[in-house]
């Protein structure tokens, strides 16, 4: 199952090679590729499939889905 996953940006680093910035998943932090969501800045939350940023969604949106993720224990077997 393709499943894309809430987080909150909390720094954003801009190189060379893009934007990146580190985004947290609950207690979780991952590096992410900020590519497809020029709009996102530190504190926005993204939706984040493989690595990537794919768009930016609310802050009640994204809590309301990572409750749901954690209902259905989806959190631990994808993180």
């Amino acid at each position: 199952m393709c499943l894309a996953v809430p987080g909150r940006i909390v720094s954003i680093q801009e190189d060379g090679a893009g934007r990146l910035g580190r985004v947290r998943f609950g207690g979780i932090e991952r590096a992410v590729n900020l590519a497809f969501v020029p709009e996102a800045a530190t504190g926005s939350y993204v939706l984040v499939h493989v690595g990537f940023a794919i768009s930016t969604i609310d802050e009640k949106d994204a809590r309301a889905v990572f409750e749901y993720l954690e209902q259905i224990d989806v959190l631990s077997q994808e993180l």
